[in-house]
């Protein structure tokens, strides 16, 4: 374990819990507690923070509300993981009008590495000469295709991703992320927008260009606020909306 049993030093405006938490994301961005596994006891997370039970627990208790780490009564503090249904209710945020959520089957449309656009560079904090993996999803509810994803990751991070990674993998495209190359998305920043179907999604969506669609603009974050997933979903509301999630 490489954090240091110091008293962490609050940065200026800040409280001592909230230095605690950085500590803890900084641990966790460094992989030092895996996906999956338990974080030390509170007694010993007091002793490497020098800290007391009641400041610790404050910071591990805006983690936990955060989903970043999860309680399991009687076993410990867990780094959570990335799953189906931690997909589904956390970061896919689309129900059929009557508020139901199903899981989507994906179809792979395309997939290429080339230098970043300007926008994805914007929003990644790349440089104008960086390269990216781009790919193209289509995602089918009920058997009826109602969004594509245009995708943007920065090459450096995903320098080993494959085509077929990514048509194969058997969970989630975030869990892929943890799980091969040890990336978490513990938030995202989403922007809607109305927008009218091009040639190319109308295509793939089944209906007329020109036709509205919803227009979703995600920018996905890991432990250490670094962006690392850029993202266009064009939406066919038809039968379909966007749902924000009710605070638990």
């Amino acid at each position: 374990m490489n954090i240091k049993a110091n008293p962490p030093m609050p940065v200026v405006g800040t409280t001592l819990y909230k230095e605690v938490q950085r500590q803890v994301l900084r641990a966790l961005a460094a992989g030092e507690w895996k996906p999956g596994s338990a974080i030390p006891a509170e007694k010993k997370l007091c002793e490497m923070f020098s800290v007391s039970i009641g400041t610790l627990r404050k910071a591990i208790d805006e983690l936990v509300a955060e989903n970043i780490l999860i309680r399991h009564q009687g076993r410990g503090t867990y780094v959570a993981q990335h799953n189906r249904a931690q997909q589904m209710f956390r970061f896919f945020n689309f129900t059929d009008h009557a508020g139901n959520k199903t899981y989507p089957q994906l179809s792979l449309i395309s997939y290429s590495k080339r230098r970043v656009d300007k926008v994805a560079a914007e929003k990644l904090r790349l440089a104008a000469s960086d390269k990216a993996i781009a790919f193209t999803n289509l995602l089918y509810l009920e058997e009826q295709p109602v969004i594509v994803d245009d995708i943007v990751l920065p090459e450096p991070l995903f320098t080993s991703l494959t085509e077929a990674q990514i048509r194969n993998r058997p969970n989630t495209l975030y869990n892929l992320y943890q799980t091969d190359f040890g990336i978490s998305i513990i938030r995202i920043e989403e922007r809607l927008r109305a927008g009218t179907a091009l040639p190319r999604y109308a295509e793939l969506l089944g209906i007329k260009p020109g036709a509205p669609i919803l227009e979703v603009r995600r920018v996905a974050f890991s432990y250490d606020d670094r962006p690392v997933e850029w993202r266009i979903s064009y939406v066919n509301t038809d039968k379909h909306e966007y749902a924000v999630p009710t605070a638990q």
